[in-house]
């Protein structure tokens, strides 16, 4: 007795399988394909409900001025220095112990018997450097191209604020090794913020925790450098790439700006 085939039954529309994409084939769908298929179908389900599509073609597709070289991603370097900052600033952090009898032997420990802790600490040590070397050259590119005229005032005051951070997250994260040289230096460097005019002594008590270096000292420099300096780093990062993308860039000052002849014609 032959079988008889039943049709399926009709799937919603959502629920049937999507045409292939040109340059794919008619063959039968691979498991890389069919995972490619479902990181799409994902992606488009956020942003069907955050539109966030919007927001990434308003920051990635702008406009830039002609003449656009390499002096323009400092910005962007000195960013990436940050990252690695904060990303080799969290595995240290998971070795490190912020009292005075434990931080000089938790950085010998993560520097001498840690997997890939001595790696890791020396990119985070230099990675510093690098970082004040790359603000300087990015605020010098800024001053010498003369981004920092109208509209862009804003944008450079912040600009100013995150070098002054980028400083004091060194200061600080140059006690937390808490040898001798460390200790000793971090004192004469409190000592010359104290001396400052007004706010000087109330500034230098806060970061002694008190009249004298004490066993709060190195717990006070460890949360400024882990939590508020990065914090506030990062919302003010923020802040300047948004004006980046609403005000964008300045042309090189070596370049015109080119006028139509109707309106030269006019003019004269």
């Amino acid at each position: 007795m032959p079988r008889l085939r039943l049709p399926l039954p009709p799937l919603p529309p959502a629920l049937n399988p999507r045409p292939r994409r040109p340059g794919q084939g008619n063959g039968k769908a691979s498991t890389l394909d069919a995972a490619a298929e479902a990181g799409i179908t994902a992606v488009d389900w956020v942003d069907e409900r955050t539109s966030l599509s919007g927001a990434g073609r308003w920051v990635m597709f702008r406009k830039i001025p002609k003449g656009t070289n390499w002096f323009y991603t400092l910005g962007s370097a000195t960013l990436f220095a940050f990252l690695s900052q904060a990303v080799t600033g969290v595995f240290l952090a998971m070795y490190y112990d912020p009292s005075p009898t434990r931080a000089y032997e938790s950085t010998r420990y993560l520097t001498n018997e840690a997997f890939l802790g001595e790696f890791v600490r020396g990119m985070h040590k230099w990675g510093s450097s690098v970082m004040v070397i790359l603000i300087f050259l990015h605020m010098a590119r800024t001053f010498f191209f003369g981004a920092y005229k109208y509209p862009r005032e804003l944008n450079w005051v912040i600009g100013v604020a995150l070098l002054i951070l980028t400083f004091v997250m060194s200061l600080t994260g140059y006690l937390l090794p808490f040898d001798q040289r460390s200790f000793w230096a971090t004192v004469v460097a409190n000592n010359i913020t104290a001396s400052g005019p007004l706010v000087g002594p109330y500034l230098g008590d806060f970061l002694r925790a008190g009249p004298e270096f004490g066993a709060t000292t190195l717990s006070r420099f460890y949360a400024i450098h882990m939590l508020l300096v990065p914090g506030a780093i990062a919302a003010l990062i923020g802040a300047h790439l948004y004006l980046v993308a609403k005000l964008g860039t300045t042309a090189p000052p070596w370049l015109r700006a080119e006028t139509d002849d109707d309106l030269e014609k006019e003019r004269t």
